[in-house]
């Protein structure tokens, strides 16, 4: 098991709701959500505009093509019982991502603490450690 959560991606009004998955190996320097493509063209990313830069991120399982949106979405876990803030984030689109993944930075701006990713439980910062919040199951896009 993993920690996902449920997350509401927002651009300029188009949204994308669905689990991510919390990646702590995933390093950014800044927030960053990493988008599918069919999640990327939900919120009008792709096909990639001029103002989109192409790069290269090294990965575990090799380099990897994506395509950077800077600072163009707002991210925000959606549970129950509380309403979170959006924070803003960079849009990483990957063309063989199956899933959204939540780097170390947007794990850390959401206030997101993996208690126990083995398990698959986890709790805002702000909550004490007997909350244990159950991870959503995966949305896969492909």
């Amino acid at each position: 098991m993993a920690v996902r959560v449920k997350v509401r991606i927002d651009r300029n009004g188009k949204e994308v709701v669905a689990s991510a998955l919390a990646n702590s190996g995933y390093e950014s320097e800044t927030p960053q959500v990493l988008l599918p493509i069919e999640a990327a063209e939900m919120l009008s990313l792709w096909p990639p505009e001029k103002n989109l830069e192409e790069t290269v991120f090294d990965t575990a399982g090799g380099p990897l093509r994506v395509w950077v949106a800077s600072r163009a979405v707002r991210v925000k876990v959606v549970v129950e019982d509380v309403d979170t803030p959006f924070v803003e984030a960079d849009a990483i689109i990957s063309p063989i991502a199956d899933e959204i993944l939540l780097s170390d930075k947007m794990i850390s701006e959401l206030n997101i603490a993996l208690e126990d990713p083995g398990r698959g439980y986890w709790r805002f910062t702000w909550e004490g450690k007997e909350i244990k919040r159950r991870s959503e199951p995966p949305r896969y896009w492909k």
